[in-house]
């Protein structure tokens, strides 16, 4: 069993054998790779064209375009639903010591400001890669101690940008 996580909203999903289940409901899905990022999506005769952005394989998240729409899916598999279920997933977040590029880009906006305290989660800038706009996410806790970037600011992959104290 898997718990996966669409936009804040939770599903179930098992594999039974027969096609996937969710939420209980068996689906009958085709999908077919169209190159190693896009992927041609039917289910209940409905065409969708499905596109992966990104995948974050240490936060096993993925975010995808799925006809023009933007999602962020998060993903738990049986043994991170029994960290959870035993209180054990608490010692998995932790406090931040930087955030860096994680692509080449240009900084659009910045949603935070020396001094505030963010969450997991929590918006932190807007990155424009290759014509996208991509919001970053805080992966913990903390405060944020120094902005190293602007808006305006061209940076490179894995350059620091927000420091943490």
């Amino acid at each position: 069993m898997y718990s996966v996580t669409v936009n804040n909203k939770k599903f179930t999903v098992e594999n039974p054998g027969d096609g996937l289940q969710v939420a209980g409901d068996l689906s009958d899905w085709d999908l077919q790779s169209i190159d190693d990022r896009t992927y041609h999506l039917i289910k209940d005769n409905l065409s969708y064209r499905l596109e992966l952005l990104q995948i974050d394989r240490k936060e096993k998240t993925v975010t995808v375009k799925l006809n023009d729409k933007l999602a962020t899916v998060v993903l738990k598999d049986r043994f991170d639903l029994l960290l959870e279920k035993l209180g054990m997933n608490a010692a998995l977040s932790h406090a931040l010591l930087d955030i860096k590029a994680p692509m080449p880009g240009l900084i659009l906006e910045i949603s935070v400001k020396v001094g505030d305290r963010i969450k997991k989660g929590d918006p932190v800038l807007v990155l424009e890669a290759m014509k996208m706009e991509n919001m970053l996410k805080s992966s913990g806790e903390g405060e944020i101690k120094e902005i190293l970037v602007e808006p305006g600011s061209s940076v490179e992959k894995n350059q620091v940008l927000i420091i943490f104290k």
